[in-house]
């Protein structure tokens, strides 16, 4: 009796690989048929099998494939976010805070100073305790041409005499030597109406037309300078440098001709702190 081979297409679909392994072996117990090996149907069969059974053999189901994290840094590592630029200061907002009074005297203007040429604020002492305007109508009065671009009260309050860029008669003839040491020059932009020298040990002129001058209302028996006198100069300072667009340098009038009594000695920690940080206090 011939029994039928099961169909290896049947046992193939859906098989396991092991499963189809188990049948293959007993397909010789299932007839005492002998197969031809060249039968065609058979042939096809067997023929096939190496292409059909080795996907089946060697495929397998892909992992589900697990996207590397990004390399994240931690809250110490990551970069410090970019700071806000620093807005350049306003010399208009500063010089409306300041309040200042303007009372522009013709006397008191001997030039116009080119703005590359600014380079000292020179500090005063009035020598008098009378306050600004008493002190600009007493330069108007005396015939001297002498005077400041500012002149600042005890209670702070602010008076200018001239223009930023006015030359102003406020530092006079300096020691023999002095120009070569600030870098300046006697040149024409100054009319040196009211000038007189003084002698040889002071022939420098020229520290008018590199400055602006301010004039503290104090005198050597005062004492301490108050406090918002001194709040106004820093701020009055902080103009400046934002009209010109840099810092220029601070010195006090005997600095430019020794032997002056201006600043007092009671300036001395002040003009210190101002050299250094531009205010009159170092914190």
């Amino acid at each position: 009796m011939s029994m039928a081979y099961p169909s290896l297409a049947r046992c193939r679909k859906g098989a396991s690989t092991a499963l189809l392994a188990a049948a293959l072996v007993a397909l010789p117990a299932c007839s005492d048929q002998i197969i031809e090996p060249d039968a065609p149907e058979q042939q096809e069969i067997f023929t096939e099998e190496p292409n059909d059974v080795a996907p089946i053999l060697e495929k397998s189901e892909p992992e589900d494939e697990v996207s590397p994290r990004p390399n994240t840094p931690s809250p110490a590592e990551r970069p410090a976010p970019a700071a806000e630029p620093t807005a350049e200061p306003d010399a208009d907002a500063l010089k409306e805070a300041l309040a200042i009074t303007e009372d522009f005297r013709e006397s008191f203007a001997h030039g116009t100073k080119p703005r590359d040429h600014q380079r000292y604020i020179v500090l005063h002492d009035t020598e008098s305790d009378a306050d600004a305007q008493s002190i600009i109508d007493w330069w108007d009065s005396n015939g001297n041409l002498v005077a400041a671009h500012f002149v600042v009260n005890k209670d702070g309050s602010i008076w200018q005499c001239a223009p930023l860029d006015a030359i102003v008669h406020h530092a006079g003839f300096g020691d023999t030597g002095h120009n070569n040491k600030y870098g300046t020059t006697d040149e024409s932009y100054d009319d040196k109406r009211g000038t007189t020298p003084i002698g040889d040990w002071a022939a420098d002129y020229g520290m008018n037309s590199y400055s602006i001058g301010i004039e503290m209302v104090h005198s050597s028996s005062t004492g301490a300078y108050p406090e918002a006198q001194l709040d106004a100069v820093d701020d009055l300072i902080a103009y400046i440098d934002a009209y010109y667009g840099f810092e220029s340098e601070i010195i006090d009038h005997k600095a430019w001709r020794s032997g002056n009594s201006d600043t007092s000695a009671e300036f001395a920690d002040h003009l210190a702190h101002y050299q250094a940080v531009r205010t009159h206090a170092a914190g």
